[in-house]
């Protein structure tokens, strides 16, 4: 059985990384990311839906330089009471 615990990827920066963020309303977490990061520097796509309509994903895609930047990031997005869960 091999042990993964504590290792941490191999990611070479800058790189191109994408979130995946998950809430109820589109245009809120499009404001969010809007905040965060310029718009014009990401892509933005849609994700799926909940089963019952309640939820819904945004995808981003953008360059990050560092894995400081990276978790900023993450920590802000997860942060926003927009967005529900950040992947």
């Amino acid at each position: 059985m091999n042990r993964i615990d504590g290792c941490k990827p191999d990611i070479h920066y800058p790189c191109r990384w994408q979130f995946r963020l998950i809430g109820e309303e589109r245009a809120a977490i499009i404001e969010a990311i809007q905040v965060a990061v310029d718009l014009s520097a990401c892509v933005i796509t849609e994700g799926n839906v909940s089963s019952g309509g309640r939820y819904l994903s945004v995808n981003l895609e953008m360059t990050v330089n560092d894995e400081a930047e990276r978790l900023q990031l993450y920590q802000q997005f997860a942060a926003n009471p927009a967005i529900r869960v950040v992947l």
